[in-house]
C-alpha cells in the first residue's frame, strides 16, 4: 500500500508496521502530543499525520477528535477537514506569523541603532574634516600615509551613507 500501512505512532501506541525509531520520530514531528494521545489505539495511515502536520496544534486536536468521533480515521476525511480549516489555523500561517514577528523585532533593533550610528558617523566625519584641513596633518598623511589620507578625504566628503552603486 502506498504511503505506508496502518500505524499508530507514539510512545504509548502500538506500532502496526515495522518502523525504525527514527522513522517513528519523524512521523510525529510537527504533531502535538495531545493529538497523538487522542489517536492512540486507532488504525490510521501515515498520510493522516502528513495532513495533521499542515494544521496548528489546536486544529490538530480538533481534527483528531472529529476523526475519532466519526469513527473515520482516514486520509480523505482528514483532508476534507483540512480543506475546511480557516487560514488562521494552518501551520504555515502560524509559522509565517512567528517569522514576521522576528523580522519586525530585528527591524526595530536596526532602527534603534541607526540613529546612534548616524550620530557617530557625523561626529567622525566632522573630526576627519578638521584633521585634513590642518595643513601640517594633511601634509604628513599625504606624504607618509597616502592611502589613509585618501580614505579620510572620501569620508569627509560623504554626502550619503548609501553605497556608491545604490546612491
Amino acid at each position: 500500500m502506498r504511503g505506508g500501512g496502518p500505524v499508530c505512532a507514539g510512545p504509548f501506541v502500538d506500532v502496526r508496521v515495522a518502523l525504525s525509531a527514527e522513522a517513528r520520530g519523524q512521523l510525529l514531528d510537527g504533531i502535538c502530543e495531545e493529538a497523538v494521545y487522542l489517536l492512540k489505539g486507532t488504525m490510521c495511515l501515515m498520510a493522516v499525520f502528513n495532513v495533521l502536520r499542515k494544521m496548528n496544534p489546536l486544529r490538530q486536536i480538533e481534527t483528531a477528535e472529529l476523526l475519532i468521533n466519526a469513527n473515520n480515521v482516514s486520509v480523505s476525511y482528514a483532508a476534507a477537514i483540512l480543506a475546511g480549516t480557516p487560514q488562521a489555523q494552518l501551520a504555515a500561517i502560524a509559522r509565517m506569523g512567528r517569522e514576521l514577528s522576528r523580522l519586525q523585532e530585528a527591524i526595530a533593533s536596526v532602527q534603534d541603532s541607526y540613529g546612534r550610528d548616524r550620530l557617530h558617523l557625523t561626529v567622525v566625519k566632522g573630526y576627519l574634516r578638521k584633521l585634513i584641513t590642518n595643513d601640517r596633518v594633511a601634509h604628513y598623511l599625504e606624504q607618509y600615509q597616502s592611502d589613509i589620507f585618501i580614505e579620510f578625504l572620501k569620508i569627509a566628503e560623504m554626502t550619503t551613507t548609501l553605497p556608491s552603486q545604490a546612491a
